[in-house]
């Protein structure tokens, strides 16, 4: 079943076939796969965007895994993927820090994520660091949050790589950086500075300029309306939810039709795409 703003059969807005869509940017947990399982139809749906010369990129705003993860992950699910498909939070982070000229960071984020800073030049242990730095730590400990928060005892300011407060799994959502970050207000009093990442159109709009793509002809179909859908909005893509992941259709009661969450489709899910 395909849905518009209100929740009836899709008319003639637009319609699942997406003929007038030249790439599509795609969320992944909940989207693409849950959790270790692939979502059924995933696969078909990828398969169709080849056969229609659709390019088709992966984004996530999870900072747990680098690029490297990413792909062995979907390599082992029987999705082809390039370290150029794959766009993360991380990245966009990398680029606020670089802006920033920062090098010397405290970092509460895993192994894969602390390779990718550090690989990039910028120290994720320093005892002096200009910023805490916080991404999704699915091997967090207390030590980093401890000396995080001394820092941000200090005066040290926080970024985040994103806003998502739950990770979605089959047995429910998880905490996630949007949770760490409430334990730090709590703890330390301190808000971030910026946070990177998912709605930020910079994430999605860097690779499509760099296509030399037109974002209308653009779709960025993902499971959660504050991160996928309103930077699809704020991007002037095209916004598809599906229904496979986290949100649900009573999430839009409360939506207004001009809001950025608000999605242009919603589908159960990828499997009723193209």
């Amino acid at each position: 079943m395909v849905y518009v703003q209100n929740f009836d059969v899709l008319g003639d807005l637009m319609n699942k076939e997406l003929t007038e869509i030249d790439a599509v940017f795609l969320d992944l947990d909940g989207t693409i796969y849950l959790g270790g399982e692939l979502i059924p139809g995933a696969i078909e749906f990828l398969e169709r965007c080849q056969e229609r010369g659709i390019r088709r990129f992966f984004l996530s705003n999870n900072s747990s895994r680098s690029v490297k993860q990413y792909l062995l992950k979907l390599n082992s699910l029987g999705i082809p993927a390039t370290p150029e498909d794959v766009l993360l939070s991380t990245h966009d982070l990398l680029s606020w820090l670089d802006h920033n000229n920062v090098t010397d960071t405290w970092l509460v984020g895993t192994g894969g994520m602390k390779e990718m800073l550090e690989d990039a030049g910028i120290s994720t242990e320093s005892e002096n660091p200009q910023f805490v730095v916080l991404g999704y730590d699915t091997e967090i400990s207390y030590n980093k949050i401890s000396t995080a928060s001394i820092h941000l005892h200090s005066g040290v300011p926080l970024v985040a790589s994103h806003p998502d407060m739950v990770c979605p799994s089959p047995d429910g959502g998880l905490p996630d950086v949007g949770a760490y970050l409430a334990m730090f207000k709590a703890t330390t009093g301190v808000d971030p500075i910026h946070i990177t990442g998912k709605p930020n159109p910079g994430m999605i709009l860097h690779k499509i300029e760099a296509l030399g793509l037109d974002p209308s002809r653009c779709a960025m179909v993902g499971d959660r309306l504050y991160t996928d859908i309103a930077m699809a909005s704020r991007a002037n893509c095209v916004g598809i939810l599906v229904l496979s992941g986290e949100a649900t259709l009573e999430d839009l009661e409360n939506i207004g039709k001009d809001d950025d969450e608000m999605p242009d489709i919603i589908v159960e899910s990828v499997a009723e795409l193209l």
